[in-house]
């Protein structure tokens, strides 16, 4: 009997019938992947502005903090996973939230603290001559003006945290990365290549979702 050839099977780059059955399945991974995504990009958001602020004030604070995060950013996601899993259980969005998150606080802190760093020295001292204490100044003039780079980060982490989600595959999460994974394992262009169109088709809604939000509320760039 003659050898069988690899090209003689042909899978196609869509199969059509498995995707209109795999529906549901499609949905629910890409709903994870939102869902993972959010959670990690709001709370890298909630724990880097108070720590950004802190960072610019002081530099006895800023040195430790950027460094301490800036050495999270340096071990590899699988590395954490599997440093995570006897602790946090494999399969748990607690696992898989730790590594997103930490590696967004490294690059939100930075650029909240370049955004204030950014804000003109002679509108905090108009703002001093108001009559502003510290914290409403803060809220009311130093933040506003740093919003233009606080979004520049929120769209880096954003986009690199869609593509980071798919990693956690390997511990039972993933979202879209889970089709990725199986597409690899089976051979099987179809769930391949169905995730990976998606994950970007996410990011850049992301993106720009994001740059309109940042044009929404900064109606002086707007105007300029």
């Amino acid at each position: 009997m003659p050898a069988r050839l690899f090209l003689d099977t042909v899978d196609p780059w869509i199969n059509w019938d498995w995707l209109s059955t795999h529906v549901p399945y499609v949905w629910a991974a890409l709903e994870q992947h939102i869902v993972l995504t959010v959670i990690a990009v709001a709370a890298g958001l909630i724990i880097s502005l108070p720590l950004g602020v802190a960072a610019q004030r002081s530099g006895a604070i800023r040195l430790p903090v950027l460094g301490a995060f800036g050495g999270f950013y340096t071990i590899p996601s699988l590395a954490l996973f599997a440093l995570l899993v006897p602790f946090t259980g494999i399969a748990t969005t607690t696992t898989a939230e730790i590594p997103l998150i930490g590696y967004n606080v490294l690059i939100l802190i930075r650029n909240v603290v370049v955004g204030l760093d950014a804000v003109p020295r002679d509108v905090i001292d108009a703002a001093d001559g108001m009559g502003y204490r510290p914290m409403v100044r803060l809220l009311r003039v130093e933040l506003p003006l740093a919003l233009p780079a606080i979004f520049a980060g929120l769209r880096v982490a954003t986009v690199s945290t869609i593509g980071l989600i798919t990693i956690t595959a390997v511990i039972g999460l993933g979202g879209l990365g889970q089709l990725i994974n199986q597409g690899l394992i089976e051979s099987f262009h179809t769930p391949l290549v169905v995730a990976t169109v998606l994950s970007i088709a996410l990011a850049l809604v992301a993106d720009v979702s994001l740059a309109g939000c940042q044009r929404y509320a900064l109606p002086w760039a707007r105007q300029a």
